[in-house]
């Protein structure tokens, strides 16, 4: 397992770990940051500057759990810098508590920076090149990964941490465990990779505080117990700035130019920089990568200021701390060999070659080098190194936000267009007059509307079907205090019930054989708004009863998931059936239909809103006027008349269907009778029969006959251009007796629309 890991769900691609690390050791993946671990130097600066906490450390706590629970002798070892870290406890008191978990013994992790010091004098002696510090496990891994160019450079001796679990092992024996406590992230990077274990485990300073809460152990009450093995001295100082060569009881004049000492990345980084380079060629450089030196370490104590933690150190320092005496400790430490061995790690990447970068470049719109902003948004110090790092797969073309954010400019402006050209249309379509009409039922069903809208109660729309019960619907939710909000509509009868779970509710992915991936439902993506759910009369008990459940609960829990969620919607639905009978005969639940009907708008038939068809007609002659593109300007007074006497079985639907084919029919600006079904020319002269005082049979059928005649005959004409000859084919009649009807009706002589004579 790697010592730092990303937890992939907090991830937000924010590119903080990119920006904040030294190395550009982060790949960006489709949806989340990766530490290559290959490239990591474990300088925990991802830890600290992510926002999110998705970077971590790997939890060692169940491990050391089991060590502490097995058969071996297990030791800890304090890293130097855990007084300032630990700075409410006497040191004793967390021997006491480290004792208390089942750790053998407790040594200072100091005692080692003390063991390596005569082996760093030595080397710096007889050294004919540039050193460079080997402690700091930070910067072995930056040489080694980085700048193998370097490795020659390296003090050939083991780090502190190294050298005690090298030394107490060899006290205790090999199946000795050492479990180092330290602020050191690097430090966990070093000990994986140990060919032979000298360290077993590294613990950060939160890790065991996190033991010790697990446990219940308090360690401010405890009675202190001494440390084990070497008390240290001069070793305390280690960790605090400057404190290296205090510890290694080396001398060092400060105006020593041949003596380099630095820390924190951007001088570490600088100093590498300037010697990988030849630019300076100091005896030694010591180099820590951690600001304010081990004290600043990413498992520091963030609550405490720097100054602090090095007074801190200092006191105990000068305070010391109990030990128990032990000659086996101060027999075998000079037996202890402290060599070590480096070697290359580099990974190379891919090096772009001609124009790689420049297309890449021109891929995010920069075209020149007034484009390059080397904003550092992406993470990347400039605009090159980031077309770099997209060539190499470090990074994608999504990270460079002045490029995203023209691009989202352009996709706003489109969608901003695309929005208001969908209101237009929805204008034009439902106008602010949702209903037509000024009979009396029709002015009663807008006076309901407007009082229920602004309210938030749930409305039953009843009526058969046509009647224009989603117009009601759309009517309420633009009258009430959500029409800011989504309205949206579900036809419980065009699913089947399974599917129809699955819209309402939403699924989880593998909830069933399609569910590929999670779904929302249409009640999650009207929260906040209505949902209007038509035909409910036709769900199935199951789908009832978990309405009836979301009604009651608000929680909408999606299929194949044990989660619900919160959600506000206002409910409206709407019925052709009779819901009462449905309640008696066990087809509809009684309680579902209780919390349905708390406000019930009845939709009036067309044919008891007679008064309103003359306005309806013409309403529905402009809405098709502008679908078709036909300039239409009237429809006839034979054809409204038809309309009014008419039964109209498929009320207002029935209605728009008839003019909009009427219009399509209508060869000139108007609509006429004869362009409407056979249905409207029958009621028409009906009428005209059933007017004045009866007469004879032959007297009362003559003109309706001779009129219906006259209106085929110019038919047929029109159809075959005025071509007599064709036009009596089309009629299915002799010639001869064509010319006749002509006659009769004074037509001889009138010439159709299409041209040509007879």
């Amino acid at each position: 397992m790697q010592p730092i890991t990303t937890i992939t769900d907090k991830c937000r691609k924010c590119y903080s770990c990119v920006r904040s690390c030294p190395v550009k050791a982060i790949k960006v993946e489709k949806s989340y940051a990766e530490i290559i671990f290959e490239r990591c130097i474990g300088c925990g600066n991802c830890l600290a500057n992510c926002p999110q906490k998705a970077k971590v450390v790997s939890d060692k706590v169940a491990v050391t759990e089991s060590l502490l629970s097995g058969p071996d002798r297990v030791v800890a070892v304090l890293g130097c810098s855990f007084p300032a870290f630990f700075h409410y406890l006497k040191p004793e008191q967390l021997v006491a508590a480290l004792k208390k978990l089942g750790f053998a013994e407790v040594h200072e992790g100091s005692a080692g920076a003390e063991m390596v010091g005569a082996a760093y004098a030595e080397a710096i002696e007889n050294s004919s090149q540039p050193l460079i510090s080997s402690h700091c496990p930070a910067v072995v891994d930056l040489i080694e990964r980085h700048y193998p160019e370097l490795i020659g450079g390296l003090v050939r001796v083991v780090s502190p941490m190294i050298a005690i679990g090298r030394y107490l092992k060899k006290v205790h024996g090999p199946e000795l465990k050492v479990i180092y406590i330290s602020s050191c992230v690097a430090g966990k990077f070093e000990v994986q990779s140990q060919e032979i274990p000298d360290v077993d485990l590294v613990l950060t300073y939160r890790e065991l505080d996190s033991i010790l809460k697990a446990r219940g152990i308090s360690a401010t009450s405890l009675e202190g117990e001494p440390f084990d093995g070497v008390e240290p001295h001069l070793g305390r100082l280690f960790p605090i700035s400057g404190g290296t060569f205090k510890a290694f009881s080396i001398m060092t004049d400060p105006l020593d130019t041949e003596v380099v000492a630095a820390e924190g990345e951007v001088n570490v980084m600088g100093i590498i920089h300037d010697l990988a380079s030849g630019r300076i060629r100091p005896r030694i450089a010591d180099l820590r990568f951690c600001y304010d030196g081990c004290i600043g370490g990413p498992g520091r104590n963030v609550e405490l200021t720097g100054l602090y933690k090095r007074n801190l150190v200092i006191s105990h320092f000068k305070m010391g701390a109990k030990y128990r005496s032990s000659p086996m400790y101060y027999e075998t430490r000079d037996e202890v060999c402290l060599e070590r061995s480096f070697c290359n790690r580099y990974v190379g990447l891919p090096v772009p070659k001609g124009d790689d970068v420049k297309k890449i470049l021109q891929a995010t719109g920069k075209f020149s080098r007034r484009d390059e902003l080397n904003c550092r948004a992406c993470g990347y110090s400039s605009c090159r190194e980031y077309a770099v790092a997209v060539f190499q797969g470090l990074a994608d073309l999504e990270m460079c936000l002045p490029h995203t954010m023209q691009l989202l400019e352009k996709e706003h402006g489109k969608l901003v267009q695309k929005y208001e050209l969908a209101r237009r249309e929805l204008a034009m379509e439902y106008g602010d007059e949702f209903i037509v009409g000024n009979d009396r039922k029709t002015i009663e069903v807008l006076d309901l509307i407007k009082q229920v809208g602004p309210t938030p109660t749930t409305v039953l729309i009843r009526g058969e079907s046509g009647t224009g019960k989603e117009l009601t619907a759309r009517a309420i939710h633009r009258y009430s205090q959500r029409n800011d909000k989504p309205l949206v509509t579900v036809n419980c009868t065009t699913l089947t019930d399974s599917l129809l779970e699955s819209e309402l509710f939403g699924h989880r992915k593998g909830a069933f054989t399609g569910a590929i991936a999670d779904k929302k439902g249409l009640f999650e993506a009207a929260d906040g708004g209505t949902i209007f759910l038509d035909e409910i009369g036709d769900i199935t008990p199951k789908l009832q009863a978990e309405l009836l459940r979301v009604l009651d609960s608000g929680d909408v829990r999606p299929v194949g998931s044990n989660g619900s969620r919160k959600v506000d919607i206002r409910l409206i639905a709407a019925t052709n059936k009779d819901l009462e009978a449905g309640v008696r005969d066990g087809w509809f639940r009684e309680d579902l239909y209780y919390r349905l009907n708390v406000f019930t708008v009845t939709m009036p038939p067309l044919r008891s809103r007679i008064a309103s068809v003359p306005m309806l007609a013409h309403h529905f002659l402009e809405k098709a006027r502008k679908k078709l593109n036909k300039n239409i300007i009237a429809i006839e007074e034979r054809a409204i008349n038809a309309m009014v006497s008419y039964h109209w079985p498929g009320n207002i639907r029935e209605m728009q269907n008839v003019i909009e084919r009427a219009a399509v029919l209508a060869h000139d600006n108007i609509i006429r009778l004869e362009n409407m079904p056979t249905v409207f020319s029958t009621i028409s002269v009906s009428e005209t029969v059933g007017g004045g005082e009866l007469q004879s049979f032959r007297e009362e059928r003559d003109p309706h006959v001779s009129k219906v005649e006259r209106s085929l005959i110019k038919r047929y004409l029109e159809e075959a251009g005025g071509n007599v000859s064709r036009a009596a084919q089309l009629a299915s009649i002799p010639r001869r007796t064509f010319y006749r009807i002509l006659e009769k009706h004074g037509l001889k002589g009138v010439r159709g629309g299409k041209g040509g004579s007879g």
